[in-house]
């Protein structure tokens, strides 16, 4: 039996701090979703929005893709950035003549390494904090 509903897509990973979204770029108009809700729902606000329709923008293309995300592990700000990340990834896939100058120079593309540093035996609690030593 052959799947008719079956659409083409991009497929592309993106990580951020603690977290990783797994990104399907589709073609046509659609409703982006995350972890099935809305992108506008799992991500609200004004600046939100600015960062995951970044990509879209550079490329003018705003109507013309539509993703579905699955994003795990992070907080909200961790996800939102690796979802970013994804986004510009698979848009790179999708026509690398064109598209990943561009997505490059905004630096989309650049995985952001930097990662919370794990704390020491010995050390108060904290990452570099030191535990405060007796004068006398």
């Amino acid at each position: 039996m052959i799947n008719k509903n079956k659409k083409d897509y991009i497929y592309a990973i993106g990580r951020r701090k603690g977290a990783s979204a797994r990104v399907r770029l589709y073609r046509g108009k659609g409703e982006s979703t995350v972890n099935g809700k809305p992108i506008a729902q799992y991500f609200s606000g004004e600046v939100f929005k600015e960062t995951w329709s970044k990509p879209f923008r550079l490329i003018d293309g705003t109507n013309s893709y539509y993703v579905t995300t699955k994003v795990s592990g992070g907080g909200i700000k961790g996800q939102l950035e690796a979802t970013t990340h994804a986004i510009a990834r698979s848009l790179s896939k999708l026509d690398k003549e064109n598209f990943r100058p561009v997505l490059k120079k905004a630096g989309l593309l650049t995985r952001d390494a930097r990662i919370r540093e794990r704390r020491k035996i010995g050390m108060g609690g904290k990452a570099r904090r030191k535990k405060q030593s007796p004068k006398r």
